[in-house]
């Protein structure tokens, strides 16, 4: 087995397991590294408050230091919350030694508002720890008590970073998670060279409760792996992005991110591709669906939890399609990253409703769309005549600006359970069915069928 390597947190210890200690080795292990650590103080929290924290002695804390580095050897570190002045002036001497990248995390604030950095030791954090940085990542608050400015707009947050920079530290990442902006913009800022703003969507969650700690400890890992700066600030922001779309209510306050997403991504694959097989035998041998198929070829998609994009949406290699005498053609065989157009239509619409997770191409042929109201099925449409000029056809283009557009005009995008498009001169009319789950979905298409045959029967 190729050996890990060695990321070294040296931080507070939160007993409600979102933040500190807890949440650094968490995202050290689900990232690849092996994670050892240094316990600069006890805290009593939960995700509602901080009730106490208990600091060991400064020469203990150097002794945790000490013997870690005098025996295993370390690919990376970070710290979090030093908590003292004593403490600080501690560990310093033995930073300033290290062989290895050292993410900064200044930590002051817990997220339910507790301090864990008292006063007497935000000088000290700037003289004693900063020049030993190799990456600074403080929040607008942090960056906010370092410098001594007020953070109001993009020019703030470079002044701040080259004042930060003036400090000793070689790069700086000041995160952008407290602005009230759509996309959240980390600023990383080396001394000599452009600013690069680093963007994440925002999410919509309470579940941040450890977010700088995570973070920094998923950085501290992509160093110790080899990865410049820049890559590993961006596979980090992209792992705390899943983990807070992942996030869940863990007690009454702000629950933590959830740590373990990409193994929640990783175990769903093997389900997902059984019961894509066993749906596409019943397509199979399933005559009644016939019906409902496009003249082109179509596909049945589904998605992982979470799922980023078109390689983690699985489909037929080789679509469905409508074969002679009325059978159905499952071509190839389930696997991910297979579909373009109907996976574009199902990630699209997750953006609103989320707890869609699979979806089939039909065709919009005559009486669908009652069938489909008589199903009690919301449909939302395509409207090309709107499509903007940039928005192409192709690749799932119009798809995926179509069915977003479709979704957030209506009053419950939850409800939608069809995206149709009347098609165009060389396009069939066409409506992708959405579902929870493939149980449903079934159910969704066999209804369809049975509706279109109360339908033909009044005729």
């Amino acid at each position: 087995m190729e050996k890990l390597p060695c990321i070294l947190t040296i931080a507070g210890s939160d007993s409600g397991g979102g933040a500190g200690i807890q949440a650094d080795l968490k995202a050290i292990t689900m990232l690849g590294g092996y994670g050892a650590s240094v316990v600069t103080a006890l805290t009593a929290q939960n995700t509602k408050a901080v009730t106490g924290i208990h600091a060991p002695s400064p020469s203990f804390v150097a002794q945790q230091l000490r013997t870690v580095l005098d025996d295993i050897t370390v690919d990376a570190a970070k710290t979090g919350m030093l908590f003292s002045e004593p403490i600080i002036k501690a560990v310093a001497p033995i930073l300033s030694k290290k062989t290895y990248p050292l993410v900064v995390d200044p930590v002051s604030v817990a997220t339910s508002g507790a301090k864990l950095l008292k006063d007497d030791a935000v000088d000290a954090m700037v003289r004693m720890i900063f020049p030993y940085a190799d990456l600074l990542t403080p929040n607008l608050p942090e960056a906010e008590l370092f410098t001594g400015i007020k953070i109001t707009d993009r020019d703030d947050v470079l002044k701040a970073a080259r004042l930060l920079l003036d400090m000793g530290p070689k790069a700086v990442l000041i995160k952008g998670g407290h602005s009230d902006t759509l996309a959240i913009t980390d600023w990383f800022v080396v001394k000599g060279q452009d600013p690069i703003p680093f963007m994440q969507q925002r999410v919509d969650t309470n579940c941040t409760h450890g977010t700088g700690c995570t973070l920094s400890a998923a950085i501290a890992t992509g160093l110790g792996l080899g990865l410049d700066t820049g890559t590993a600030i961006m596979r980090a922001q992209a792992y705390l992005n899943l983990g807070l779309r992942a996030g869940y209510r863990l007690g009454e306050g702000g629950g933590p991110p959830n740590h373990s997403a990409p193994w929640i991504k990783e175990k769903a694959r093997a389900g997902i591709l059984r019961d894509l097989d066993e749906f596409g035998r019943w397509l199979s041998a399933s005559r009644d669906i016939y019906s409902l198929l496009p003249r082109v070829r179509t596909n049945v998609v589904v998605a992982l939890p979470y799922a980023d994009g078109l390689a983690e949406v699985a489909g037929f290699s080789g679509g469905v399609v409508a074969m002679r005498r009325g059978d159905i053609g499952v071509v190839g065989y389930p696997e991910f990253d297979a579909s373009t157009y109907t996976a574009t239509t199902l990630l699209s619409a997750r953006r609103l409703s989320p707890t869609m997770n699979c979806a089939m191409t039909i065709g919009l042929k005559p009486n669908v769309k009652k069938a489909l109201e008589m199903a009690d099925m919301d449909i939302v449409w395509i409207d090309r005549d709107r499509k903007p000029g940039y928005v192409i056809d192709e690749g799932g283009r119009l798809e995926e600006w179509g069915t977003f557009e479709g979704l957030k005009s209506h009053a419950a995008p939850e409800r939608v359970r069809a995206v149709a498009d009347l098609g165009a001169f060389g396009c069939e009319p066409l409506v992708r069915i959405l579902a929870e789950d493939i149980s449903s979905l079934q159910e969704s298409l066999t209804r369809i069928v049975e509706n279109l045959r109360k339908i033909a029967d009044t005729i």
